[in-house]
């Protein structure tokens, strides 16, 4: 199920809907396996973010050290990516569709 309404996104470290055709195209069936299947991903994203915590934290300890710029300049990049990922899934932790109702 989750290849055909889900993939994986390497730079987020998991997967994120697909959407194939518009929220109230879906039955009431396949919006309630998808959303399913959402809640458990959803529910594994601040473990994710806590991984990229942990990243950054050894990133700014390699910063706190480094004296070549060029080196500096680098690892603040790096941190910055690694910020942007967590921005991103923040805002995936913050998306939770409903299912339509139905006339």
């Amino acid at each position: 199920m989750r290849n055909e309404y889900f993939s994986y996104d390497c730079r987020l470290g998991i997967y994120l809907p697909l959407q194939l055709k518009e929220w109230p195209m879906y039955s009431s069936e396949e919006q309630e396996m998808i959303l399913l299947e959402w809640e458990r991903i959803r529910g594994r994203i601040p473990d994710r973010i806590g991984e990229l915590d942990v990243k950054i934290e050894g990133l700014q300890e390699e910063l706190a050290q480094e004296d070549d710029f060029d080196r500096s300049c680098m690892i603040n990049h790096e941190i910055s990516e690694r910020a942007s990922e967590i921005n991103d899934l923040w805002l995936w932790y913050r998306t939770n569709p409903e299912i339509t109702e139905r006339e």
